[in-house]
């Protein structure tokens, strides 16, 4: 398949490599069309219009939210964003529980191995920040080892995120966003339960660019029994952009929504 969009992009904003400004020419670099943006927690300032263009590329402004069900965390897309008063002060909120947060388990790294963490203590600060400072600083941890021996959810230097709970965070995100979706649901311990929850929602990941090569059939049929919007992306986090994503016929029903 032709990637025609990439709906689904991180830069330095969170935890991305990417500095926003170079966004429209990794998508053409790529030979996409559309790019949204979709940082951790944070609406990207240097987007501030819905969809724009620059240098020939359409540019979705978007948000990737986490909120909390009881089956787990799941991760929201909002698309097309206009934020409002509500959402901003969710995300002010969210950018401050994760500053204390990094700042726990830095000190945590710390008095374990016996280093200093050079962590940006600031807004999009997440735990691939921690483990790439524990890289630097220590010689027997790369960054997967950091995440599997200090910074996973069963590790002594993890700490939890107090996100809101999926409906006050779909609620938020409907507020704000023409379209609303379920990111990649086949990446959650229960996929059925995840994708249970899109029949609130306007969307579903249908393209990702997941370590195995699962069927997508649990996706689709979510699809068909709520109709539901496909959309896709490849979940950049470095400078590549286009990995997975909706050809440009797909992509259309997306178009559709926006503003």
């Amino acid at each position: 398949m032709s990637v025609h969009a990439d709906l689904h992009v991180h830069t330095t904003v969170s935890d991305g490599s990417l500095a926003p400004e170079a966004v429209p020419a990794a998508a053409r670099d790529a030979g996409l069309s559309v790019v949204a943006v979709t940082d951790h927690d944070r609406l990207n300032p240097a987007f501030e219009a819905p969809v724009t263009e620059r240098a020939g590329v359409t540019v979705i402004s978007g948000v990737e939210l986490r909120v909390a069900t009881a089956d787990g965390y799941l991760d929201l897309l909002g698309y097309g964003a206009r934020p409002t008063d509500a959402l901003a002060a969710e995300l002010d909120r969210l950018q401050t529980d994760r500053i204390e947060r990094a700042r726990t388990m830095v000190a945590c790294v710390e008095d374990r191995l016996g280093v200093e963490l050079a962590v940006p203590l600031e807004p999009g600060v997440g735990r691939p920040h921690v483990a790439r400072a524990v890289a630097d600083a220590h010689p027997e941890y790369d960054v997967q080892a950091a995440f599997e021996s200090l910074l996973g959810e069963d590790c002594p230097c993890y700490v939890a995120r107090d996100v809101p709970d999926f409906e006050r965070g779909a609620a938020l995100l409907r507020e704000a966003c023409a379209l609303v979706g379920l990111a990649h649901p086949l990446r959650y311990p229960d996929p059925e339960a995840a994708l249970s929850r899109a029949a609130s929602l306007d969307a579903v990941e249908l393209h990702y660019p997941y370590a195995a090569d699962p069927s997508l059939a649990p996706v689709e049929r979510a699809i068909d029994a709520h109709d539901l919007v496909p959309t896709g992306g490849s979940d950049a986090h470095g400078e590549t952009l286009g990995a997975a994503g909706l050809d440009r016929e797909a992509y259309e029903r997306v178009a559709d929504r926006l503003p």
